[in-house]
């Protein structure tokens, strides 16, 4: 199923629960997608695929996250664990990333395959694991492995 199908079903699941905080997230996340669809129009696209709902909601984790850590330094306990809440619903729709060894065994093989051997061939093995990993990377996280990968 699409991500905007379980997107839907979440949305009906959560009002027929009556969960109020839920189905807020959830249709933030809906209002976000449907601004993201009229944005791309003009390019002649009516929906975005699913690799770009993707990217759309890790970046509206990652502001989340920004949003938690101003949050936490300005004292506002109840506003930080609100929008952890949101961080929470919105990564049920992203597939599960690579993390610790898994990670680090996609950098070496990826290392491997292009010969990579300093910082400058950085580019090449984090195009090669977008290539065989995409939606399973953060590639914040995996762009820091990579560096220190070749660093070391």
């Amino acid at each position: 199923m699409a991500i905007r199908e379980d997107l839907t079903a979440a949305v009906k699941a959560s009002m027929l629960a009556r969960n109020a905080e839920r189905t807020s997230a959830l249709r933030m996340i809906q209002a976000k997608l449907k601004d993201t669809d009229i944005a791309a129009r003009p390019k002649g696209v009516e929906q975005i695929p699913d690799d770009e709902i993707l990217a759309m909601l890790r970046s509206m984790i990652k502001s989340r996250r920004d949003s938690v850590a101003l949050y936490r330094q300005g004292g506002r306990e109840e506003l930080a664990a609100k929008e952890e809440a949101e961080i929470a619903v919105i990564s049920e729709f992203l597939p599960r990333t690579l993390e610790g060894d898994a990670l680090n065994a996609a950098i070496a093989e990826a290392i491997a395959a292009t010969g990579a051997s300093s910082a400058k061939d950085m580019g090449k093995v984090v195009g090669a694991l977008k290539a065989k990993h995409g939606a399973a990377l953060d590639m914040g996280v995996a762009s820091q492995a990579v560096k220190a990968a070749l660093a070391g």
